[in-house]
Formats: C-alpha cells, sequence, structure tokens
C-alpha cells in the first residue's frame, strides 16, 4: 500500500492537516492498514520536499494544512489509474516455510500443512462470520470496509484451497527425493540467478523462454 500516493490522493480533494490525513486514510481504507500520524507527519515532509505538496495556511488551533501541487495531483491521479505492480517471488511466510520445510530431511511437512490448514479454515470462518451481517453498502465508509473485507475473504479461501494442493504436491514425492544435504560448495558472491518464478511486469516465467 503506498501511504505516499494515498495522501496525495486524498488531498486532491482539499486542504488537510496531519491528523486529519489520518483519519481520512483510515475511514476511505476500511481501517484495515493502521498509520500512525507520524508516519503521516514523515510523509508529508518528503511529499513537500518533492515539491507534491505545499504548506498552507493554520488554524487557530495551530493546525498546518497542507496542500496539494499540480506535480502531487498529477502523481495521484497517475497512480488511481495505474495498474498495480506485483513483484515477482513472494515474502510470504507460508510458501517460503513450507518450502524450506520439504527440504529439511525428517520434518514431517505434511503435519505442517494440517497444522496450517485449521488455522486457516479457522480463520476464514471468522471472516466469514464477520461479513454474515453485511448489507448493501448505504455510504463510502461502510463500502471502503466491504471492498477490503472481501479481499481478505478471497485471500483466506485461496489459502485454504492452495494447502490443499499442497497436499497433492506432496503426496507426489517421498521424502527421501526431495530433502537437500548441505551443499558443500562454496557458494559465488552476489545474488544468486532466479529462475522458474513468474515474472509479474511480464507474465512470463522468468529464465524461461517463452511458450510460442
Amino acid at each position: 500500500m503506498s501511504v505516499r500516493q494515498s495522501l496525495l490522493a486524498i488531498l486532491d480533494q482539499g486542504p488537510c492537516y496531519g491528523y486529519q490525513l489520518r483519519a481520512e486514510f483510515d475511514r476511505r481504507t476500511g481501517s484495515s492498514w493502521p498509520v500512525n500520524v507520524g508516519q503521516i507527519y514523515t510523509t508529508l515532509d518528503r511529499l513537500e520536499r518533492d515539491g507534491l505538496v505545499a504548506k498552507g495556511d493554520t488554524d487557530e488551533q495551530g493546525h498546518v494544512y497542507y496542500e496539494i501541487t499540480d506535480a502531487g495531483r498529477a502523481e495521484a491521479r497517475e497512480w488511481l489509474t495505474s495498474p498495480v505492480a506485483r513483484a515477482s517471488g513472494t515474502r510470504d511466510e507460508l510458501p517460503l516455510k513450507l518450502a524450506l520445510a520439504a527440504t529439511l530431511p525428517g520434518v514431517d511437512v505434511s503435519a505442517i500443512v494440517q497444522t496450517q490448514r485449521r488455522a486457516s479454515l479457522a480463520a476464514l470462518e471468522a471472516l466469514r462470520e464477520a461479513r454474515a451481517g453485511d448489507v448493501a453498502a448505504p455510504d463510502g465508509v461502510q463500502l471502503a470496509a466491504q471492498l477490503v473485507g472481501d479481499a481478505l475473504l478471497f485471500h483466506a479461501e485461496t489459502e485454504v484451497r492452495w494447502l490443499d494442493h499442497v497436499q497433492g504436491r506432496l503426496a507426489q514425492h517421498r521424502a527421501t527425493e526431495v530433502s537437500l544435504p548441505l551443499d558443500v560448495e562454496r557458494p559465488r558472491r552476489g545474488r544468486p540467478p532466479r529462475a522458474g518464478f513468474p515474472d509479474a511486469a511480464s507474465g512470463v516465467l522468468a529464465g524461461r523462454t517463452p511458450i510460442a
């Protein structure tokens, strides 16, 4: 989530001060991304440095209002109209944990998957219960919360399906086939090459030749 561009998009609606921006960000994102006021002001300082916002009036309570500049307005609109770029690879702990565990001798990966599946199912049921009382969104605040809630629900459902898929993958291999001993060869300096992971920008598997 880009707090920087989000603040610009809010400021494009009119001048705001720091605490006001935090409240606006919270209600427009379903209260799902906690941002403290210190982060808001740090971001505002950087935006001002980059010429995307400027300090405006100060009210009787000492609140300093920030105003968007033409450059800031252009960046906000470019962000809103551009697709979100997904990074290649993953930093999600779960697939990395299972991938690592699958290569370790003596580790019952199937038991790990089942433990995780029970936890993921419990989280999914909790999300479903929380969404059970949803009605048609009467205002923007509720709609924002519903959109984020929908994404969390679909993600939880996908995780359970993926864990079932993992069990199928594990059933195709014997532990002795996939466990890896430590590599005694001295690794080269620098980043190891990545191969076989989807390239988010092109949709082609990195390191592989596209199929015609």
